[in-house]
């Protein structure tokens, strides 16, 4: 039984791991997304949008291999809950890479252009680097179950909200000139940016969830 029980073991590290690993690619994915929309890269572009695909295959093996080792080992309480949260936090850690992957595109659209007009360069910045903070900081808090740090990530989404309305407080101030096509970008932008950090906060919640067994409060 303790051999079983060993083997058991080092699958639920092993998903753990792999939960790490994902949010290392989507951060990294992140981070060259504001690369290539910033400095109208369309190699870097072209890249994320490649390896978003790879996202979604790792996302899709890890799914088989938790349902694989629920219906073989059929486990109970808390390492059933472990694997059912590890579904969820990968769906959550897989959208982020699509999100990664939207503002990828749109920088491959505009281009040779870049797609942010400069006046708004700072924003998106930060709203990038935010991002891709926060991808690196859930990336720890799944490898440690530091529930501190995962209740942080509550605070570091409030950066990149107060970042959007910012954004979008640029595009309803009545001087916008910059035409219809450009404030449809900066729109969706700013929706991507916020999106990834909620899902980010998704991760930290359930992970948090998992630790404590309680759902954490706003």
């Amino acid at each position: 039984m303790a051999l079983i029980r060993s083997v058991f073991q080092d699958e639920l590290d092993g998903v753990s791991q792999s939960l790490v690993d994902l949010s290392k690619m989507v951060a990294e994915s992140m981070k060259k997304a504001t690369e290539a929309l910033l400095g109208a890269e369309l190699r870097v572009a072209e890249e994320v949008i490649s390896t978003d695909e790879k996202i979604d295959d790792f996302q899709h093996e890890l799914d088989s291999r938790i349902i694989d080792i629920i219906a073989r080992q059929q486990p109970v309480a808390s390492d059933l809950r472990a694997l059912i949260t590890a579904l969820r936090m990968s769906a959550d850690l897989e959208r982020m890479g699509d999100l990664s992957h939207h503002i990828a595109k749109i920088a491959r659209l505009r281009h040779p252009e870049v797609a942010v007009p400069q006046e708004l360069h700072d924003i998106v910045r930060h709203m990038g680097d935010a991002t891709t903070k926060i991808a690196e900081k859930v990336g720890t808090v799944i490898e440690t179950r530091n529930t501190n740090m995962a209740l942080e990530l509550e605070q570091d989404d409030d950066v990149i909200d107060t970042l959007h309305r910012e954004l979008i407080g640029k595009l309803t101030s009545g001087s916008w000139d910059k035409g219809v096509a450009a404030a449809v970008d900066m729109t969706l932008l700013g929706r991507y940016y916020e999106r990834f950090a909620d899902h980010a906060v998704s991760v930290s919640r359930r992970v948090y969830f998992l630790v404590t067994g309680e759902f954490a409060k706003h």
